[in-house]
């Protein structure tokens, strides 16, 4: 009910009771009901209310810049009836919502005993125009494999699309259609995403064309890939919704619709977009070179945890733990050394270990940049050339098991026996120093370290020989926690070995 009617009411009921009191009485009361009067009158006005977000502007905006992909690859027939009475495709069709064929195709002629190759359905997926002459961007998974990709516009024009380029590493993809005066979308500024914000996302999820989804922004600079930290969302994305534009409420691209967590293989709340400022970046170069050129510096690395920053006096744990160095690579020649923690990459902080490849694979190949290294309490800035990314090679295999040798008694204490190495086994391995695990077990056992492992440091100490290592392990603290650098193979981490409690 109207809150003045309720007023008007109450000064109606209040008024009959005047007239039986007395003219003070009938002062007091007017005077109460006219401040009720005012006091309710103002509540509703003074009240926030927020309506939810309408998105029929954002959809009659951004629709048209929204395109249907479909890829076709080529097969051999399998006879007479030709594939479609395979019930796989006949699955697939009735999944994506494609129309499934009356008749089978006929079988091709035959000449001299040769088939030709029939072109089929490979997927579906979604994309949106990038500019005005038919640049189309997607996801690189959507064409992959495609032998012919098919553009339909919303007003159901289709064209034959050429691929421009795909880069799997960030999963971007340009595609180009002969057609002008198309309404291109309107790119965002990434870094103005705010998490909770509403985002719309359309596409062609299982086929159905111009479906429209929303939600907000869950997370931003979500790792799930090596080269791109994701935007997360609540918005519905499904199988065919891969490539489509992830919209914001001013009508921008802000993202493309790329991964989705299921275990359905439908939508739970849970999917990813790559920010636009990488996929542009991506794009740009695609149409430029048809491929993406990446940085390299040749290190294997990890994170840091909480424990061994402690353990080594870091502080906090942040930067990226170098495990393992290319042999020749520019970190090699630029003196890193495997145990070290790359803190900053040209004066970038480096917070975590999935920024460092971001950072570095977006340096052009032979830049000098700096790297700044947490090494053994203290930090040294070293001097790296850029190299460009290849493709990934197979890891060297581990090096021979180095030969027994004397134990030591203080590692006992900790469940370790160790041995010296010999200058072969140091050559083979590429190090200088250490001292070799035999046996582990108890503390040392629980803590993951096993026979054939190599000892590089204890804390910030580098353990030279067997005399060095049982000289740290005697001043060392058996009720705390003991940081050792590892070398297992060809990778080195930092490992942590808890006193027995």
């Amino acid at each position: 009910m109207n809150p003045y009617v309720h007023l008007r009411l109450f000064e109606r009921s209040t008024m009959i009771q005047l007239k039986a009191t007395s003219a003070w009485g009938r002062s007091a009361l007017l005077s109460l009901a006219t401040s009720s009067i005012l006091l309710l009158s103002i509540a509703p006005a003074t009240a926030q209310v927020r309506a939810l977000p309408d998105f029929t502007d954002l959809v009659e905006q951004v629709g048209p810049s929204v395109v249907n992909i479909r890829t076709l690859e080529k097969v051999a027939p399998k006879g007479p009836q030709g594939n479609f009475n395979d019930q796989d495709m006949m699955e697939f069709f009735r999944r994506f919502g494609l129309p499934i064929p009356n008749a089978p195709r006929q079988a091709p002629p035959q000449n001299h005993g040769q088939t030709q190759p029939e072109e089929q359905p490979k997927g579906v997926g979604s994309g949106f125009i990038l500019s005005s002459d038919g640049m189309v961007m997607t996801n690189a998974h959507v064409i992959e494999g495609a032998d012919e990709v098919i553009v339909t516009l919303t007003d159901k024009r289709e064209f034959k699309a050429k691929i421009i380029g795909a880069d799997k590493r960030s999963d971007v993809a340009v595609v180009k259609i002969e057609a002008t005066g198309l309404p291109a979308v309107k790119v965002g500024d990434v870094s103005r995403l705010k998490v909770g914000e509403w985002v719309m996302a359309i596409g062609s999820p299982f086929g159905l064309e111009n479906t429209v989804t929303a939600g907000i922004v869950s997370a931003k600079q979500r790792d799930t890939g090596d080269y791109l930290p994701f935007i997360q969302t609540d918005v519905a994305i499904n199988p065919g919704n891969s490539g489509g534009p992830l919209i914001n409420m001013r009508g921008e691209v802000v993202g493309v619709n790329s991964q989705i967590y299921s275990r359905s293989g439908g939508s739970m709340g849970i999917s990813f977009s790559i920010p636009m400022d990488e996929a542009v970046r991506v794009s740009e170069q695609l149409r430029a070179t048809g491929r993406v050129t990446r940085g390299r510096i040749g290190v294997q690395i990890d994170q840091v945890s909480k424990e061994v920053a402690e353990s080594i006096g870091l502080g906090k744990p942040q930067g990226a733990l170098v495990r393992a160095v290319e042999a020749g690579a520019p970190a090699d020649k630029a003196g890193v050394e495997a145990g070290d923690i790359i803190l900053k990459f040209d004066g970038k902080t480096v917070e975590k270990s999935s920024d460092l490849p971001r950072m570095v694979g977006a340096t052009k190949p032979g830049t000098k940049s700096t790297l700044t290294v947490f090494r053994r309490g203290s930090n040294k800035d070293l001097t790296v050339t850029i190299a460009e990314i290849e493709s990934d090679k197979t890891v060297a295999k581990a090096a021979e098991k180095p030969s027994k040798s004397k134990g030591s008694t203080a590692a006992q204490s900790f469940g370790l026996t160790v041995g010296e190495l010999t200058d072969a086994q140091k050559n083979e391995l590429k190090i200088k120093n250490g001292v070799q695990i035999e046996s582990a077990t108890d503390a040392a056992a629980r803590a993951g370290l096993r026979e054939g492992d190599v000892i590089l440091q204890v804390g910030n100490v580098v353990i030279t020989d067997l005399k060095n290592f049982e000289a740290v392990l005697a001043k060392a603290d058996k009720a705390k926690p003991l940081g050792l650098l590892v070398r297992r193979a060809e990778m080195a981490q930092f490992v942590i070995i808890r006193p027995t409690r």
